[in-house]
């Protein structure tokens, strides 16, 4: 049977030619739509409904179709819909804090999601060792790793007021609770016996910054006037922070890793197809944590009255103002409260935007932060920050670019000195500190008024930027070149202000005694490392191999002016108005380094691990003929559980030992130490300026270096729900840089030189972490960590006879102190009685302070909880030391004098309490007493116990259902340093620096939105 269609008819006349052109346009149409057709039979409608692991909907969850740009996203519900999905397509799933998640379409309309919170198992952590990375599982070296879950959002200004307790082998104590200070960090001890030559080395995405406090005026209100390089960096932009500590992790640093390297890496942009806008603001209070019990009005006063009717007085001297009528003796003020009680704030506020495709990402992050001090007065310190990072790869990923930038702009506003002590000896009776008209109350000259202190100030900018490129490029298959550069720039202005208003203005005094001083410093340092990075597999072995080069200078310029005398306190911040101005200080120095460096990794059967690293460095901090030295280390790892007999153990899996040995040097000296130096003179010669020789030549003066050595058991259990750690290790430092006393005949009280002491640092460390519990809408996390530290110097020829035989002893911690021994009071004197070793019937130094206390860390470590149900985080950190430290005997005032004293003095020696603890008081007027108080506060009397648990940090949040267009709304509440058990005798245990304030008590709020 015949069809035919027809569909012109074509009547006569009409051309041949022209009919067959009409039905090939036909046929071309049929085919475009047939294609289109054909085409929308290949395309489906998806939807479906994302939650997390219960059943909880994920808002703004992104869905990509892979390879491609089409996406969409979650609503507040977690359902999507998305249009024109090819049937064969892969969906891709991401959502920060979730595993990205690939599903292909295979034609269905209906796609339902679970997605998987991102925690990841030991073999797939990935910890940053500096020039590499590498696995957990397979590292041969120890290093210590914190994330941003637990860093993020803590009500600290610094990260490393967030990582203490969290991490084994590194103690860090807080200086003072005043904002914008510094804190000692010590990784596995004391390696120098100057305390500048103890500091860690820095590097921030890959740029080495100095660890040297940029502060020369803030030392009395900052303990010793340091600051920290990370106090520019808001702890929530920081993506993690590691550690290295041990050979194989810091050798690869050479000259510069032996105190251990902080690594802190921040935060880079999420892929995902889509861009998400952050809002995070936090509010926090804070208060001092800890006060000491003083003694009431009552209390002192008669302890007043006795000390007087024990040195013989009957009458009131007309100074004593506090019990001779002049101020009111029914008076008490709690100066604790009233002079540091004040409620110090904290409030933050922090915008970002993050996104990207597969190739490129970006972050751009803006954040302002001020906190006031509990001082009052209007003392604030502000911090603005900026960082921005970009990352690119090809799409045949041999290009990769990674760019950073930092900035900051901190400005500090602090009373010049603190007060803290101030507080602790203020007679309770003392008058007001103000008149009713609201001016300072000097009560006719009888007291000194002690916020007359705040107007003498402190204050401080500070302005920071870190830019980093590192680029890589794949120039052969296995074979990649790098290029890693940077700059760190810093500037600093302090100012130091002390006019005439400080005092009674009842003396006279004039703007003619007000004085200024003026600090600039600035900092300039730019640094270079070309890599050639070669990984290849061949069966069962694979090699990793690096060769690299460092190239690193440092301007720093200081210039330190000193003002005396103005017309007006208005002009006073005008240091040409002063009618004496003095230059203090003008300086330039410069710092070269080069480095070459190289690493060789091999693995065979992904079970034998070892690893080769080693660094030639050259110092320009170094006299010639020692100028260049070498660093290397040799780290290797069995992971036992990959053998036959435990492979497939069910219980137990994972198992790794692991050693290391090797060496790393110091080289924190300062610039031109090694040479002979001349010094600008105060006073002239022949009308001329003159100088005088200030340091002797010496070329030898050469690197400081630390042998380290260590073995090391890591374990899994129960499929990665438990993990277990013990290391020990032992580092030798030797080679110690000090000054060597001189005859006075040189005219040098000392030559910069290297000595043979050998300060040793060992212990052992212990890790637990821990998944108690983990269920479908519960999971309990446990981590614990304790270390036990030993130091000792071993070797010092020649102490005996040297400056350092008072401050050191082989054998013993470098951190002792040498004493008197402390014998208890006298039960019929009722005098202060101490052991004379040398029998010549006075008490003298060093012959009788022979005791050697020590003082410092026995052990020291942390446990952290974290609890998630459903919609709630909770978590909690007690961090704990056990130590002995200088208590309050060490700072006593003569209890009786015009000074209150805590109640523990009144338990006083008398006829009547023959076992009294305190010497009977006195007025000051009895020399004998005064003497026994000098020999009491420098004896065995006023080194104790300083231990303490302190419940560290308290986190809780919630994360609300959202609507519309927000992603993601997280409501929290932390606390800082909440209680602390202690025995201690002072205000607080943790501090470096005595009569400071310490850390305070912290509570803050906050919200953090995504959209």
């Amino acid at each position: 049977m015949k069809k035919q269609i027809i569909f012109f008819r074509f009547e006569s006349g009409t051309l041949p030619g022209k009919r067959k052109w009409l039905r090939l346009l036909f046929l071309v149409c049929i085919m475009v739509l047939l294609a289109v057709n054909q085409v929308n039979a290949q395309t489906v409608v998806v939807s479906g409904q994302v939650t997390d692991r219960t059943d909880q909907p994920l808002p703004g969850v992104t869905i990509i179709v892979k390879g491609t740009t089409i996406g969409t996203s979650t609503n507040s519900e977690g359902y999507y819909s998305l249009k024109n999905a090819p049937e064969n397509a892969v969906l891709s799933f991401s959502f920060i804090g979730f595993k990205t998640l690939e599903i292909p379409v295979n034609g269905r309309s209906l796609v339902d999601v679970q997605l998987q919170e991102d925690i990841k198992t030991l073999s797939e952590v990935t910890v940053n060792a500096g020039y590499y990375t590498v696995k957990e599982r397979e590292r041969t070296g120890s290093i210590s790793s914190v994330a941003a879950k637990e860093i993020e959002n803590q009500p600290v200004n610094n990260v490393l007021s967030a990582v203490q307790g969290r991490m084994a082998g590194v103690n860090i104590t807080q200086g003072s609770g005043v904002p914008g200070g510094g804190y000692n960090i010590q990784i596995r001890g004391v390696n120098s016996l100057r305390r500048a030559g103890n500091y860690p080395m820095y590097i921030i995405d890959g740029i080495p910054v100095s660890a040297e406090s940029s502060s020369s005026l803030s030392g009395a209100i900052l303990p010793r006037g340091e600051t920290s390089p990370l106090n520019a960096i808001n702890p929530n932009d920081i993506e993690s922070i590691e550690i290295l500590k041990d050979a194989d992790a810091t050798a690869i640093y050479g000259s510069r890793g032996a105190n251990g390297v902080i690594l802190v890496t921040t935060k880079k942009g999420k892929a995902g197809g889509k861009t998400v806008f952050s809002i995070n603001s936090s509010y926090g209070i804070s208060r001092i944590a800890n006060k000491m019990e003083l003694m009431n009005t009552e209390q002192y006063l008669d302890m007043r009255r006795q000390a007087y009717a024990n040195d013989g007085r009957t009458d009131d001297p007309a100074n004593a103002y506090d019990v001779n009528g002049t101020w009111d003796e029914s008076r008490y003020t709690d100066w604790q409260d009233e002079l540091i009680g004040e409620t110090a704030t904290n409030s933050n506020i922090q915008l970002s935007v993050n996104g990207g495709s597969q190739t490129t990402r970006f972050l751009i992050s803006g954040s302002h932060n001020e906190q006031s001090t509990v001082y009052g007065k209007g003392f604030k310190y502000k911090t603005n920050n900026l960082s921005w990072n970009l990352n690119h790869r090809s799409e045949d990923n041999k290009f990769i670019l990674n760019a950073t930038t930092l900035f900051s702009d901190q400005s500090n506003n602090l009373v010049q000195s603190d007060i803290t002590s101030k507080t602790l000896i203020l007679s309770p009776n003392a008058p007001a500190l103000y008149q009713d008209d609201g001016s300072l109350n000097w009560e006719n000259k009888t007291f000194n008024n002690p916020v007359a202190a705040y107007e003498a100030t402190y204050s401080s900018k500070v302005k920071t930027i870190n830019l980093n490129m590192n680029i890589s490029y794949e120039l052969l298959p296995a074979v990649y070149i790098k290029l890693n550069g940077g700059i760190n720039q810093q500037g600093s202005d302090e100012l130091l202000l002390s006019p005439n208003t400080k005092y009674n203005p009842a003396f006279g005094i004039t703007p003619a005694r007000s004085v200024a001083y003026k600090s600039k410093n600035h900092l300039f340092s730019y640094v270079l490392e070309p890599q050639l990075n070669y990984r290849q597999k061949y069966g069962d072995h694979e090699f990793d191999l690096l060769a690299g080069s460092t190239y690193q200078q440092r301007d720093k310029t200081s210039l330190q002016i000193f003002g005396y005398g103005f017309e007006s306190n208005a002009l006073i911040t005008n240091l040409e108005a002063a009618n004496t101005v003095s230059v203090q200080n003008d300086a330039k120095t410069e710092y070269r380094y080069f480095a070459v460096f190289g690493r060789v990794n091999y693995q065979y059967k992904k079970r034998y691990i070892v690893n080769l690293t080693g660094r030639r460095d050259g110092s320009s901090r170094f006299g010639t003929n020692n100028r260049f030295a070498s660093f290397g280390a040799v780290g290797a790892a069995w992971l036992f559980s990959e053998e036959n007999f435990l492979k497939n153990n069910t219980w137990f899996n994972f198992g790794k030992l692991r050693a290391s040995y090797g060496t790393t040097g110091n080289d924190l000296i300062g610039d031109y130490q090694y040479l002979d130096t001349y010094t600008l003179s105060s006073t002239s010669y022949g009308g001329s300026t003159s100088l005088y020789p200030s340091r002797l030549y010496n070329p030898y003066f050469s690197w400081e270096k630390t042998t380290k050595l260590e073995v090391a058991l890591e374990t899994g259990f129960l499929n990665d729900r438990m993990h277990f750690s013990a290391v020990w290790y032992r580092n030798r430092s030797s080679n110690q840089l000090v000054g060597i006393p001189l005859p006075a005949t040189t005219g040098f009280s000392s030559i910069q030189a290297n000595l043979p002491a050998t300060v040793e640092n060992k212990g052992t460390e212990f890790e637990l972490n821990t998944t108690p519990i983990q269920r479908k809408d519960f999971r309990w996390g446990s981590d614990f960590n304790i270390s036990f530290p030993d130091n000792k110097l071993v070797e010092f020829p020649g102490i005996e006879g040297s400056t350092y035989a008072n401050s050191y002893e082989v054998g013993y911690p470098v951190s002792i102190k040498k004493v008197y021994n402390y014998e208890g009071i006298d039960p019929e004197t009722g005098l202060y009685t101490f052991t004379d070793y040398n029998d010549d019937g006075s008490i003298t130094s060093p012959d009788d302070n022979q005791v050697i206390e020590d003082v410092g860390i026995k052990y020291f470590g942390g446990w952290t909880n974290q609890f998630t149900y459903k919609r709630w985080d909770f978590s909690f950190l007690f961090q704990f030391v056990k130590q002995r430290q200088s208590n309050y005997n060490a700072l006593m005032l003569n209890p009786g004098t015009m000074n209150n004293q805590p109640v523990e003095v009144l338990d006083v020696w008398s006829e009547s309490n023959p076992d009294g603890r305190y010497m009977a008081y006195t007025s000051g007027a009895d020399a004998q007493k005064n003497k026994l108080l000098r020999y009491f506060k420098n004896s065995t009397s006023t080194i104790s116990d300083a231990s303490f648990i302190r419940l560290k940090n308290i986190q809780l949040s919630y994360r609300l259902p959202v609507y519309k267009k927000v992603q993601d709304i997280r409501l929290y509440v932390q606390g800082q340093n909440l209680l602390t058990f202690t025995d201690y005798f002072g205000l607080d245990p943790e501090f470096f620096s005595t009569g400071f304030l310490p850390p305070l008590r912290t509570w803050s709020f906050g919200l953090q939105l995504n959209f």
